[in-house]
């Protein structure tokens, strides 16, 4: 084994095989820290996002962040049963490209995935920032050291997701419920303490630098809104539970929505109590933490594990971001790497597509959570709007027994996030909320083009059209001296030119495609009938998905049948266009040549179909 399959299986362990797929299920439990902590870390930083937007109002707008969460948590109530009734239509899965695609058509199912897509690249920005932010506010020391330390937990989870469902499970559980019960503490001492009279009733003087208007209470409401980010992770993942998926997806997101609503409204409301005021340097939960429980051991836990929360809410992104751009590569709007699944049964090119794309806008933004948060929100209550909508069309199309109260309730569930999508909108619009309103239509024209060239080079390598071919059976001569390997990826005009080339040169030819869970055997071997029935077809089948090794392996084999002649290598290869067209291809034949030229195979010819 070489240096780098080495230090790649060390990193993140041995190749799974595709058997074990469903074996790499989460318990309610598991997938409750894996798929929610996005939702839950947000009480983090939720309420303070309120609080600094009240606080430009003078002291007195601050006790309006109460019932700004109480509005917010009956949108959360709302936000649940609804995404409940889209996991019972759903059963395998419906996340907001789906289900607005399959109802409302393929542009708002574009513009639900693109949105979808945005919000998970945004809440890896946004929980890493804040999760930074709460290890600065306990050791100012590191505070320049922000981007640094922004990266590299990025790398870290990048590295835990690339290892497989399960263990990231297994690492999650720990700080999520750590989290869970530190606030539930934090929450029960602070009303303990209030309950006998330990909190004083003295407010800070904070001057008044604008008027208390409505514009402002509900850029406070749409501020606050960032703790519903989130809730549809597990919509999107529901195979990812064990059986029953369906009934523990159901189960597990109405135990969010209740963790949720009483942590959120808990610190909302013990922010109230404790006259907090956002300060620079130091987040509200941090405030109340050294309020309540001092500089002791306990605060710095609390901290500790807040920062752990807010890293590991990002995997809400990690789990979901790779299994949309599955579905979107799937059906061609999205390179066709992001759909193969990797060594550890996990999307491992879209965790790192995710992975580059956050670092880039930290890196941008310089880690700072405030200049972040004016771009979230946007995409997720899109995807709410256009998935709740399409549920609602998806009841009046099916009428199954009980669809009029689930089609009230997403509809309600619909008109309530395009409601408050208006107002994220109209009021985060000048903070930075136009860029993800432009974003979102430059995305929906990319996945366009992507599948326009697609369809492109489907048309071009199409062998409809082709007739039947008979050939005479090759005679079989007793010392092959032009042996040939063809390799087959899919029965093509590439591939048929190829074949043709080897029966000009070889006199013994044989053909070898790899299996790796994909390929319609039936139909490609009866394809291989009507057009190349004179030249042999070996399928291999590759339990590991690896195309490369079975290929190189068989190659091997077959020179050493044939060592004392040169054995042609023929590997069929389309060229695009454009050279940014073939991005969107897995480079196979230049993977393919590199491993024959170090197995030091002597003839190794491409035949090139120009598109």
């Amino acid at each position: 084994m070489s240096l780098y399959p080495q230090i790649k299986q060390f990193l993140l362990g041995k190749t799974l095989p595709t058997s074990a797929h469903t074996e790499e299920r989460l318990s309610n439990a598991a997938a409750l820290a894996v798929l929610s902590s996005d939702a839950l870390s947000s009480v983090a930083y939720a309420t303070e996002e309120s609080l600094v937007v009240l606080v430009a109002a003078g002291s007195s707008a601050l006790s309006l962040s109460l019932p700004i969460a109480i509005a917010i948590i009956i949108l959360l109530a709302i936000v649940v049963l609804s995404y409940r009734q889209t996991i019972r239509a759903y059963p395998k899965g419906g996340g907001s490209y789906i289900v607005a695609r399959e109802n409302l058509g393929t542009y708002p199912g574009l513009v639900a995935g693109g949105s979808l897509m945005i919000d998970y690249i945004l809440t890896v920005t946004v929980s890493i920032s804040a999760g930074t932010a709460a290890l600065t506010s306990a050791l100012p020391v590191l505070r320049p050291f922000t981007v640094s330390l922004c990266l590299i937990f990025i790398f870290l989870l990048m590295l835990a997701n690339l290892r497989g469902v399960k263990e990231s499970g297994r690492i999650f559980m720990i700080p999520t419920y750590a989290f869970i019960a530190s606030i539930f503490v934090l929450i029960v001492l602070g009303l303990f303490q209030q309950a006998t009279g330990q909190v004083a009733a003295e407010h800070a003087s904070i001057p008044v630098k604008e008027g208390l208007t409505w514009f402002l209470i509900l850029r406070a409401f749409s501020a606050g809104c960032t703790a519903l980010t989130g809730v549809e992770a597990i919509s999107d993942g529901v195979l990812a539970f064990k059986e029953p998926e369906w009934k523990n997806a159901r189960l597990t997101l109405l135990y969010l929505g209740a963790l949720l609503g009483l942590m959120f409204v808990g610190i909302t409301y013990l922010s109230n109590v404790y006259h907090i005021v956002p300060e620079e340097g130091q987040t509200v939960v941090s405030q109340l933490g050294r309020e309540i429980l001092g500089n002791g051991p306990f605060y710095f836990f609390v901290q500790v594990v807040t920062l752990l929360i807010l890293l590991l809410a990002a995997n809400t992104s990690y789990a979901d971001f790779p299994r949309l751009c599955y579905f979107l590569a799937r059906d061609g709007f999205l390179p066709r790497q992001l759909s193969l699944l990797g060594d550890r049964l996990v999307y491992s090119n879209g965790i790192i597509l995710l992975s580059l794309c956050a670092a880039i806008l930290v890196i941008i933004f310089k880690g700072n959570l405030n200049a972040v948060i004016p771009l979230y929100a946007v995409g997720v209550f899109t995807s709410f709007t256009l998935s709740q909508a399409g549920m609602v069309r998806h009841w009046f199309g099916e009428r199954t027994p009980g669809w009029r109260p689930s089609a009230l309730m997403n509809g309600l569930g619909a008109i309530a996030t395009a409601i408050v999508l208006a107002v994220i909108i109209s009021t985060k619009f000048l903070g930075g909320a136009w860029l993800v309103v432009v974003a979102i239509p430059l995305l929906v024209s990319i996945f366009l083009a992507i599948r326009r060239h697609y369809q492109y080079v489907a048309e071009r390598l199409s062998i409809q059209g082709l007739p039947p071919r008979s050939y005479t059976p090759r005679p079989k001569v007793e010392v092959a001296t032009h042996p040939a390997v063809v390799v087959v990826g899919h029965l093509n005009r590439g591939t048929v030119e190829a074949l043709d080339y080897a029966r000009t040169i070889a006199d013994e030819i044989v053909a070898v495609h790899v299996d790796v869970g994909s390929t319609e055997g039936e139909k490609l071997k009866e394809q291989w009938k009507q057009l190349e029935a004179d030249i042999p077809l070996v399928i291999i089948e590759s339990p590991y998905r690896s195309v490369i090794s079975p290929i190189v392996e068989f190659v091997s084999q077959f020179e050493e049948r044939y060592r004392d002649t040169y054995t042609t290598v023929i590997i069929p290869a389309f060229v695009t266009r454009n050279w940014w067209d073939g991005l969107l291809h897995n480079q196979t034949t230049l993977f393919l040549k590199t491993a024959l030229r170090a197995q030091k195979s002597r003839v190794v010819t491409t035949v090139r179909y120009y598109l």
